[in-house]
């Protein structure tokens, strides 16, 4: 068997995205860590407010407590403003403009 008649799929048009600028990429991936970094003081500043409470209305109960909550809070805000960030850097670039919907546009109505 030989594969001759088979054809190969066509790829399609890929249109650049503005990411594909080096200057461009440079500023939108600064504005994405200049937001992160924020998010980290905002995540440190919310730990230490919930740490003062959690001192203030029960005392020292244990270390563990302290730093499990810490670690939650942190990784808790730091995921979601990192998730967040990529939403919005995709979205503020164009880049999701970039992608080719291939769907018919009364795709909704065809599944009734």
């Amino acid at each position: 068997m030989s594969n001759k008649n088979i054809s190969p799929v066509p790829s399609p048009k890929i249109r650049p995205s503005n990411l594909d600028n080096p200057a461009y990429s440079k500023f939108a991936w600064g504005r994405y860590w200049r937001l992160m970094r924020w998010m980290a003081g905002l995540a440190v500043g919310c730990t230490a407010i919930a740490l003062s409470v959690f001192y203030y209305n029960y005392g020292m109960i244990s270390i563990h407590l302290y730093i499990a909550t810490s670690i939650a809070i942190i990784i808790s805000i730091m995921l979601t403003a990192g998730l967040m960030g990529l939403v919005f850097l995709s979205s503020g670039t164009g880049h999701d403009e970039v992608i080719d919907n291939k769907s018919p546009p009364n795709w909704k109505e065809e599944e009734k």
